[in-house]
């Protein structure tokens, strides 16, 4: 067999590519990257995650033939478990809040995934919470439970950050949106190793407002990963995106570089070029965490801004 020809698509998942989108920096003497998350098989870069979350428990006995999966989801982390899961023969059962867009509960029923609808109003944490209660009435289903899993940071750990410093050694400061936060401690950690100067900066949405899905560590839910990888101690700073923000810089990613993104990818650029026109000169880059393919519902790139805006508050896109 020819040694370009991948096994899996399971080998497809890293090894992203990274391009230059500097026309978008507001400091000429700062280079702004974008990592390509958005080519991975099954769309994000979660498919990093459900990969090593499903392998590792495989290797670890948690996870047996045929054997129930049960996770909370906002979207990414539940189509890529759900593509794994029925290549790999595993019922999958999908929580996740009624306010998601329609094609991410459409690409979780081309993989076959069972979804279990949570209020919208309760966002990402009601999920959350439905689903640990599900998992507690029954043993028997495996709960990989993304936000607490050591392999979540650890695929970014293996992977993402060594794939940037390969390819981009003079990175002087990293831009991600914190979710689970799985990929700002486990790349934040490796680049930092590698050269202790590298600035680790999360995008967080103002207190009380929403931006698709993203975190803001001061309304009181604390990622488990972001603890138990020193989160704080990690992190350099955090820039605070609002939703028009969001919209406006995923406009321009796809309108200026031809780069079709996700609204949290535009979170993460709005950070970048924030960092940019503070610091002297430098390499930002930042994670375009998936496509725009499961937004267009949504409105968000050909709406008008304000109505766009109304939309984002009540629509997780990340």
């Amino acid at each position: 067999m020819s040694s370009n020809v991948n096994r899996s698509v399971l080998d497809l998942i890293g090894n992203t590519p990274m391009v230059d989108v500097s026309v978008l920096s507001p400091n000429p003497r700062v280079r702004i990257v974008a990592k390509l998350e958005s080519q991975n098989p099954f769309g994000s870069v979660k498919d990093r995650i459900a990969r090593q979350m499903i392998l590792q428990a495989e290797i670890d006995g948690v996870l047996q033939p045929g054997q129930t999966i049960i996770e909370p989801s906002s979207g990414n982390t539940g189509i890529a478990l759900a593509a794994i899961a029925k290549m790999r023969g595993y019922p999958i059962k999908i929580l996740m809040p009624t306010s998601v867009s329609i094609e991410r509960r459409q690409m979780l029923e081309v993989f076959g995934a069972e979804v279990i609808l949570t209020p919208g109003e309760e966002g990402s944490n009601g999920a959350v919470k439905r689903a640990q209660a599900m998992a507690a009435e029954h043993p028997e289903w495996c709960f990989l439970y993304q936000y607490g899993n050591d392999n979540n940071p650890r695929a970014h750990y293996q992977g993402t950050g060594p794939e940037i410093w390969r390819d981009c050694p003079e990175i002087s400061h990293f831009v991600a949106g914190l979710g689970t936060s799985g990929t700002l401690m486990g790349t934040g950690r490796f680049l930092k190793e590698q050269n202790p100067d590298i600035k680790v900066i999360a995008v967080e949405p103002p207190l009380g407002e929403k931006v698709e899905g993203l975190r803001n560590l001061d309304e009181g839910y604390i990622p488990p990963l972001f603890d138990a990888w020193h989160g704080f101690d990690l992190l350099d700073r955090k820039r605070v995106v609002r939703p028009r923000e969001s919209l406006e810089w995923t406009r321009r990613l796809v309108q200026e570089c031809g780069v079709f993104a996700g609204i949290s990818s535009g979170a993460a650029l709005a950070g970048a070029a924030k960092v940019a026109s503070e610091i002297d000169e430098g390499t930002i880059v930042f994670i375009v965490c998936d496509g725009g393919w499961k937004y267009l519902s949504t409105g968000a790139y050909t709406d008008d801004l304000d109505a766009a805006e109304a939309k984002a508050e009540s629509i997780i896109y990340f």
